[in-house]
């Protein structure tokens, strides 16, 4: 009955979450917060590249960005305009959130599951959403280098 329970709180807080981030206004979205600054470690996503090779997995991950009427999809770039690249970067951070928040129900299952089932549901909540976390962060990182490249004057490109 708990592991039925695990299941049903995966499922609507999943949801739940991602619903929750649907309807967060743009503008919290437009800078990051302390949790979702890239750090310095992330070398502006080479890390990503370099150390978990990501180019050659991310594309295999679910995205449910368009689940919501009006959401957005995150497979392709919209445009390469700055409005849309600046509208990319924040659902970036939307999809990071919703993923956090989502990891952050595993500590609650060892409430009514056994300390061991507990435990494979941290892992769980780790494996599933630790990869789209990085690939949000990833996303970023480049998006906000082609920003910068967008907004230079035109004579600084040269």
């Amino acid at each position: 009955m708990a592991v039925l329970l695990d299941i049903v709180v995966w499922v609507v807080g999943g949801f739940g979450a991602g619903y929750l981030a649907y309807r967060r206004p743009l503008s919290r979205l437009a800078r990051d917060g302390w949790f979702t600054r890239l750090r310095g470690f992330e070398r502006d996503g080479r890390v990503y590249e370099r150390g978990l090779r990501i180019k050659r997995w991310k594309d295999r991950l679910p995205d449910a960005g368009a689940f919501f009427a009006g959401g957005f999809s995150k497979r392709r770039l919209p445009g390469i305009g700055r409005r849309d690249l600046e509208r990319f970067v924040c659902e970036t951070r939307r999809a990071e959130l919703t993923h956090w928040w989502v990891m952050g129900l595993a500590p609650w299952m060892f409430l009514w599951s056994r300390p061991w089932i507990g435990a494979v549901m941290v892992v769980y909540a780790v494996v599933a959403n630790v990869p789209c976390i990085l690939v949000q962060r990833y996303n970023r990182a480049r998006l906000l280098r082609a920003l910068a490249r967008v907004q230079r004057p035109e004579t600084a490109r040269r």
